[in-house]
């Protein structure tokens, strides 16, 4: 017989059977944080079985004063399971009859009581584990707006967004995933509003997933249902938002939690999802319009500014007169490509210097980037100052990309058109910029083309991605998503 079938034995009658199953299986008596609790109510054993730092201790006070009391106010009974069950004054309490539930609601963090002589165990939800509370994500920070944010607690992630859609319709399905880790992955949706196709399909995924652990979490999960591979851009969105994912629910998208990641992953989703902010939506349209465009215009020139510049520098003769002055003034001994490189490599160096320097020395690492790297290369004359300005403008449109993944996507692109500018020169430019645009036009994500509206071209749906339309005026859902009921308000 093998594991997995002996693992779905019942639970036994007997309590010592089932004492020494924990031992064997989870390490009862060697680990620290696994308890068992013994009680003699009405002249029977009663076990309680738990994990010390998953769980609230007053609840399972409280759930102990009342199990004791039944021997004051009880008689004796043969019906002591039904007795125990009234008596846990939980909200949530559910029957088992495996070894194998058992053990993983354990390790879940809820407690698990069983009755000498049954073959049902009571799962009671204590569930209280550690974590921050909700506070305003660093990277969609907004000037007006809501300053919650998901924590690394599913249950309040789903709480939050609940919080916002107080809708009949809304789905929380919960599953575990992981041979060992069995982590709780949940998919929300309005039913009557989500493609049931697109729903079944993500479940059909995430149930397929075979791994040992979702230490990594959600980006562990992405690439399991996206199947990205190399290539470089992403695929889902995260957001850490719960308006931005209450709006994306409504939409049609389907949302996947997964426990301990403060990020949420929106599915499907297009290129042109990765470059929309929050801000846009807590200010006027017009206000909201400027911002946005704004922001593209960061984007287009991470992207496409240096390889120009350098374009021009390879080909002056394309520049037209008044533009002659584009260029370095003076020659340097080190090539102009090398110096675009190891200058973009730099602000990589910062950046990724920033994130592992404590906050406290956060400024002096500025100082020295700034002074003692920056304007000393320039002074040596290892960069030109026209280098330098360059690349920190093509730096700023990267911090301007409100994904980061979609950011360190462009960063990609950008070091390959100087590449292979710097090799095939206007041609090398012409055939980078098409090759980009034929890439973003192959990707699929969930079977839902990465480029639409622009590839296929949709004008309505373009343009309000162009312009962002007022609420009372977006009368219509995405038609991306296929949702079932395609107006977002009353048509009468």
């Amino acid at each position: 017989m093998s594991q997995k079938m002996k693992d779905k034995k019942s639970i036994p009658e007997s309590l010592e059977a089932i004492e020494q199953y924990m031992k064997n299986r989870v390490g009862l008596g060697k680990s620290f944080d696994l308890g068992v609790r013994k009680l003699k109510i009405l002249r029977k054993d009663v076990h309680l079985y738990y994990v010390n730092g998953l769980c609230d201790t007053q609840f399972i006070i409280e759930l102990l004063e009342e199990l004791v009391e039944i021997n004051d106010h009880e008689k004796l009974s043969t019906n002591l399971f039904s007795i125990v069950e009234n008596r846990l004054v939980h909200q949530s309490v559910n029957r088992i009859k495996t070894l194998d539930e058992l053990v993983d609601q354990v390790l879940s963090g809820l407690m698990v009581a069983v009755v000498e002589g049954e073959t049902e165990g009571l799962v009671i939800d204590v569930r209280s584990y550690p974590g921050r509370q909700p506070q305003e994500p660093d990277t969609e920070k907004v000037v007006r707006g809501a300053r919650d944010g998901y924590t690394e607690n599913i249950i309040v992630n789903t709480a939050l967004t609940r919080r916002r859609i107080r809708d009949e319709k809304l789905r929380f399905e919960i599953m575990k995933v992981g041979e060992r880790s069995k982590t709780d992955i949940a998919i929300g949706y309005i039913e009557d509003v989500a493609d049931p196709d697109l729903v079944e399909v993500i479940k059909k995924e995430l149930k397929a997933i075979e791994t040992d652990g979702l230490t990594m979490a959600d980006k562990t999960v992405e690439e399991f249902l996206v199947k990205q591979g190399y290539n470089p851009f992403p695929l889902v969105r995260y957001s850490e938002r719960p308006d931005v994912v209450s709006a994306h629910i409504l939409e049609g998208h389907v949302i996947i939690f997964v426990d301990t990641s403060p990020s949420v992953m929106i599915t499907p989703t297009t290129f042109f999802h990765h470059v929309q902010h929050a801000e846009e939506y807590r200010q006027s349209p017009a206000v909201g319009t400027f911002v946005r465009w704004v922001r593209f215009i960061g984007i287009f020139t991470s992207i496409f500014l240096l390889p120009l510049w350098f374009l021009f520098i390879l080909e002056p003769d394309l520049l037209p007169e008044r533009l002659a002055f584009i260029g370095p003034n003076k020659e340097t001994n080190i090539p102009v490509i090398a110096q675009l490189l190891f200058a973009d490599l730099g602000i990589e160096f910062l950046r990724m210097a920033a994130v592992h320097t404590p906050t406290s020395l956060s400024t002096a690492m500025g100082l020295i980037a700034a002074v003692l790297i920056g304007q000393i290369a320039i002074d040596v004359g290892l960069f030109v100052p026209e280098v330098i300005l360059y690349v920190a403008v093509a730096g700023i449109g990267n911090f301007m990309t409100p994904s980061y993944e979609l950011g360190i996507a462009n960063k990609i692109v950008r070091l390959f058109l100087l590449i292979i500018v710097a090799i095939f020169h206007v041609p090398g430019y012409v055939a980078g910029v098409t090759l980009f645009i034929l890439l973003l036009a192959s990707i699929r994500s969930l079977n839902i083309r990465y480029f639409w509206p622009f590839l296929p071209f949709q004008p309505i749906a373009f343009f309000k991605i162009l312009v962002r339309q007022s609420v009372p005026g977006a009368k219509m859902r995405p038609s991306i998503t296929h949702a079932r009921n395609r107006y977002r308000q009353p048509t009468n």
